[in-house]
Formats: structure tokens, C-alpha cells, sequence
């Protein structure tokens, strides 16, 4: 398939690159490592490796080809692997961490940021290689740098293992507490899924699904920049008009994600597979999604009239992406992060937001609650129960939601942590005082909802 483009849309991206903030987010190469597993963990780092090492051996430079070529910022090239839970279930060891440090040395060998696929998927129950992952989550993000973890606990067709959901909530504080020196950094590399995908870009939450191809190109879009300016330029038009605004604006921002993948996927002699149009903020001015809804008439995100803001700002990505490519996948949606948006930063601050309205937006947007700082004394079951509620929603909905939160050691209210980078600067948000400890020490698994019997 070859795209054509106008000349003024030329001139036009051209615009959106170099005035308002607009990037290709990621391109991720997926990778099966199915065909790695054996009895010794030793042998399955190696294979792990070494499959990584030659499948994405000119994944850096050929991202960076194109973005020469194209004057178009790829901000970062990324691996997704198939969860290792699969992969080292034959192996006659309990410890995955040899394997995490296998991706985090093949990551450095190839020169990319993030690997995602230190994952499990236990929504109805845990096998021998489900536990092993489980158990070697804190330790395998504390001693590597580029390694991902994510763990999806519930589905709409399967409901929600409160298991699972438990010992995330002890996982995601173990983690906290060896990272502690980076403020629990590890949680940061580290996210629980309802209704997971399976072919997901951005991380933390990236993993090669088991429906994927042997290796697969799939691309992260970023445009909160693009999407403020059209709608600050738009102040007296009602709804019904500035959604076709926001829908014009996101077909031409995933019209440029799919010529990347598809460029990128035939340089590297792989299929292209999806692009993922996010809408996905980073702590610079002016590249905010919390911006847009303000920008729409919101004094300030938080405030009564969010939710609908948000909604609305939903819909019409979705919509425009939709027309842009016949191959949208991902989370695709407006992304909310704390720590890495300027203007929700700016909102935790003022007070005007807070974790309740934060997970009432999870409701119309996509993903959950994203790089959220709570005080480092908060209790695992305390968030157990976050998690619990957050997959409660993705459940009901019938959509994508998750939770990555970071208890950050000797950290109260009021105080920040700083991470840098992409991930950015979180303001510590206060909880609700009150115990779930009986509720989540019930075990078990909350059943599917009826929804869910609908063939």
C-alpha cells in the first residue's frame, strides 16, 4: 500500500513538526521469542538474546533513517517480546531475573530505551511460569534499566482475579522499596492490565501477543501539541464543530504514523501492523492533553465538566484516526499521566485534581491511572484496592484500563518525585484514609459481568 500526500499537507505536517510538538512517540518492533524456550534458564538468556539482538539489529538506525529522510521527530525505538512467563515456563529454574537481564543487555546491544514483555497474564489463574514471572517482577526491574513489566489480572470475558490483584499490590511495594534510591523508579517500568492488548507500542505496558506474527511494526503517534492549537484556534464554535476539528486533526496526525510504519516495516523486512494514536503527552509546555480541556473552556483540569471534556476529546481521536488507516490498534485514546503532563502536574498542585476525578476520566479515555506518586507508607492493600477498582471499570466497559503507581519511599503529601525524562516530574496525591484490607484479603475472583455472554 503506498500513501499519497498533497502538497500542502506536506506543508502543513511540516508545521505541526517544528511549532507545535508533533512526534512519532515510538516505533516498536514486536518479536516472538516462542521458539526460545528450553530446560535451562542459561540457555534461554542466551537464546533470548541472541534473537532479539539480530531481529532488531537495524531497528535504531532505520528510525533514524526516517526521521532524517522525512523531517519527522521518532522519538523512541522499542522491543516488545512475548511474555516471559510463557517463554521460561520449560525452564527447570524459578528465578526469571537471568531473563530480564537478557532483554536489558539485549536492549543496550541494539540501542533502545524500553523492552516491554517481563509479563504474565493470570485474569483467571497463575501456572508454574505465571508465579516464577511474579516473583521475579521486583527484582528484575531493580537490577535492569530497560526492562518493562506488566501483569493483566482481569477481562471482561474472564473478570478479576482478586488473587492476582493482591499480590500486585505486595509486588508493586517490593518494587518500590528496591528502587528506592530513584524514588521507587522500578514502578515506573511496571503496569497492571485489565483486558490487556496485545499489540500495544507504548510502554510500560507493551508485549508481543501470542496472536502476533514472528515479529511485527507497530506505532506510537504523539500529538497533544497539534490537537491544543487547533482547538485554541477554534473558541466559538460549539461541540458538534470542534469535534470535526479534533477528527481532522488526528486523521492527518495518524496519516503520518502509518507512512512511518509502513516505511520502517519494509526497510526491515516486516509486516506492518498498527498505529497506535494516542494521544501522548510529555512534561514540556505546550505538549499537555490536560491543555486541551482546558483549552475547550475548562478553567482548569479537575474541575466539574473534565469528564465530558474528556469524552468528547476521546471520541473524536478515535474517530479521526479511524478514517486515517484501516489498521488502529493499540490503546489508541488520550492518554492522562501525571508525572509526565505539564498541565495535570499543574492541576495535582493547585489542588484541582485528585485521584477520584482522575479515575472517574479513566472512565471515557484510554488506559487509567498513569504515573501516579502516593506516599511511600501506603499499604499494598491499599493498592490492591486501586487496582481493583481501576480493573472494575475496564471490566464493565469493556475496555482497556491499568494502573501503574508508584509508592515513592520516604515521600509524604506535598512532597515530588523527580524522574526525568519522558517520565517527568509526579506530585505525591493524597489517599483516602479508610482500609481495604478485609475487602481484598477475600481472595477468589470477581466474576465476568453479564456483558460478557454475548455470543
Amino acid at each position: 500500500m503506498t500513501l499519497s500526500f498533497m502538497p500542502e499537507e506536506i506543508m502543513e505536517t511540516i508545521h505541526m513538526v517544528q511549532v507545535e510538538n508533533l512526534d512519532i512517540r515510538t516505533i516498536t518492533m514486536g518479536i516472538s521469542l516462542r521458539d526460545c524456550t528450553h530446560s535451562n534458564i542459561e540457555i534461554v538468556a542466551q537464546k533470548i538474546y541472541d534473537k532479539i539482538t539480530k531481529s532488531a539489529a537495524e531497528l535504531v538506525r532505520t528510525g533514524e533513517d526516517i526521521s532524517k529522510e522525512y523531517g519527522i521527530p521518532i522519538i523512541n525505538k522499542r522491543i516488545a517480546v512475548t511474555p516471559i512467563a510463557f517463554v521460561g515456563e520449560g525452564c527447570d529454574c524459578k528465578d526469571y531475573t537471568i531473563l530480564a537481564k537478557a532483554m536489558d543487555k539485549a536492549a543496550k546491544e541494539v540501542g533502545v530505551n524500553f523492552i516491554g514483555g517481563f509479563s504474565a497474564l493470570v485474569h483467571k489463574g497463575f501456572t508454574k511460569g505465571d508465579e516464577n514471572l511474579l516473583n521475579s517482577i521486583a527484582e528484575g526491574l531493580a537490577e535492569t534499566e530497560r526492562v518493562c513489566a506488566s501483569v493483566n489480572i482481569g477481562t471482561t470475558k474472564a473478570g478479576i482475579n482478586m488473587d492476582a490483584v493482591y499480590r500486585m499490590g505486595k509486588i508493586v511495594k517490593e518494587t518500590a522499596e528496591l528502587t528506592k534510591e530513584s524514588g521507587g523508579l522500578g514502578c515506573a517500568k511496571l503496569v497492571v492490565f485489565c483486558n490487556a492488548p496485545e499489540d500495544n507500542p507504548f510502554m510500560a505496558g507493551a508485549f508481543h501477543g501470542i496472536g502476533e506474527p514472528e515479529k511485527v511494526i507497530n506505532v506510537g503517534v504523539s500529538g497533544p501539541g497539534v490537537v491544543y492549537n487547533a482547538v485554541k484556534h477554534s473558541p466559538n464554535v460549539d461541540f458538534g464543530a470542534l469535534a470535526s476539528v479534533i477528527k481532522q486533526t488526528a486523521f492527518k496526525i495518524t496519516r503520518m504514523g502509518e507512512l512511518v510504519g509502513r516505511e520502517a516495516g519494509r526497510r526491515l523486512q516486516v509486516p506492518f501492523g498498527i498505529v497506535d494514536l494516542s494521544l501522548a503527552p510529555t512534561p514540556a509546555v505546550g505538549d499537555s492533553v490536560a491543555d486541551i480541556l482546558e483549552a475547550m473552556g475548562l478553567e482548569r483540569v479537575g474541575g466539574h465538566g473534565t469528564t465530558a471534556a474528556l469524552a468528547m476529546l476521546n471520541d473524536a481521536v478515535k474517530k479521526g484516526g479511524a478514517m486515517a488507516s484501516s489498521y488502529v490498534g493499540g490503546l489508541s485514546g488520550a492518554f492522562i499521566p501525571v508525572s509526565e503532563d505539564a498541565g495535570m502536574i499543574r492541576a495535582v498542585k493547585e489542588g484541582a485534581l485528585c485521584i477520584d476525578k482522575l479515575e472517574a476520566m479513566t472512565c471515557v479515555c484510554s488506559v487509567g491511572l498513569d504515573m501516579i506518586a502516593v506516599p511511600g507508607n501506603t499499604t499494598a492493600e491499599t493498592i490492591a484496592a486501586i487496582i481493583a477498582d481501576e480493573a472494575a471499570i475496564g471490566m464493565i466497559n469493556k475496555k482497556t484500563t491499568a494502573v501503574r503507581i508508584i509508592p515513592s519511599p520516604g515521600k509524604k503529601v506535598g512532597d515530588s518525585v523527580e524522574f526525568g525524562g519522558l517520565l517527568g516530574t509526579a506530585p505525591v496525591m493524597p489517599l483516602h484514609p479508610y482500609s481495604a484490607e478485609a475487602f481484598i484479603k477475600r481472595g477468589g475472583r470477581i466474576p465476568a459481568p453479564l456483558i460478557s455472554l454475548s455470543n
